[in-house]
């Protein structure tokens, strides 16, 4: 069993990637991981200042609640990134996640943290999902995350249309059989 951290970066809190992320939650579950959600969309994060005071090593000067998302990504055995696109990029709301990771970068980076990236976009286009994944795939290598999976759900732009598209079947695939 793996403890996984989800984080959620939707201010829809019923919308089409949290349905993709419920999907992978299934699944994980259904293989006996332990699942920890954390709503990005809804919680009480600022900012990165860039003041350097943390000096990429912590604390953060900042009191919110990133200091109890550093712990549950320190502690865990798997990340999973789950946003909706914005203009071909995170949601602002994980963006200021990521940002926030320069407090511990070190401490991150040494881990080795397996991760996996859902989003959920309304377009379709064979380039909707170019920029997203290639910052995703930088991310992985520069913060020596192991990338478990993608799920890049194009034409989900409603519940609607992504219950009848393939990625909530993938998502909850990915789910079954993501190891920690």
């Amino acid at each position: 069993m793996s403890k996984i951290l989800v984080i959620e970066s939707s201010p829809h809190k019923h919308g089409s990637s949290n349905l993709l992320a419920g999907e992978f939650i299934r699944g994980a579950q259904e293989a006996g991981h332990e699942i920890t959600v954390f709503d990005a969309g809804h919680a009480n994060l600022h900012p990165c200042l860039g003041c350097g005071a943390c000096g990429m090593s912590g604390p953060c000067v900042q009191k919110d609640e990133m200091a109890a998302l550093r712990e549950q990504l320190l502690t865990c055995d798997a990340a999973v990134f789950v946003t909706p696109l914005y203009y071909f990029g995170f949601s602002t709301q994980l963006k200021t996640v990521i940002d926030r990771f320069y407090s511990f970068n070190g401490q991150l980076t040494a881990k080795g943290l397996k991760t996996v990236l859902i989003v959920a976009a309304w377009d379709s286009n064979d380039w909707t999902m170019r920029d997203i994944k290639a910052h995703y795939e930088t991310l992985c290598s520069y913060l020596n995350f192991q990338n478990q999976g993608e799920i890049l759900g194009v034409g989900c732009g409603t519940v609607e249309m992504t219950k009848h598209t393939r990625f909530p079947r993938e998502a909850y695939l990915l789910g079954k059989q993501i190891g920690g």
